[in-house]
């Protein structure tokens, strides 16, 4: 498995908008690359993002990343990033994950 990480600043006054248009996004995104396994989007203390996906393999990620502004979703969620901190891909060379339950009633 290989982590993406993608850091960036976004627009001033963007952060409802990045927010709500990207369950849209990650659904094409998934569509288009059903090797991305998860997604994970986190606000630093700085302000600044980290997007955090979860690919089966280097190969899928670094395919994805050369075709990601084909899938119109993908393209205009971009469009709230103001400054771009770089994309990396890193192995997991080691993994736990708690278990899923039942969503409580």
């Amino acid at each position: 498995m290989t982590m993406e990480l993608a850091h960036f600043k976004i627009h001033e006054d963007a952060e409802s908008r990045l927010i709500a248009e990207r369950p849209a996004m990650v659904a094409a995104l998934r569509t288009r690359f059903p090797g991305c396994l998860a997604a994970y989007l986190t606000k630093e203390d700085d302000g600044s993002w980290l997007d955090v996906l979860l690919w089966r393999s280097r190969e899928e990620a670094e395919e994805a990343a050369r075709h990601v502004n084909t899938v119109p979703e993908c393209a205009a969620w971009f469009r709230h990033i103001a400054e771009s901190g770089g994309l990396r891909h890193v192995a997991v060379a080691a993994a736990w994950a708690a278990e899923q339950s039942a969503p409580s009633r």
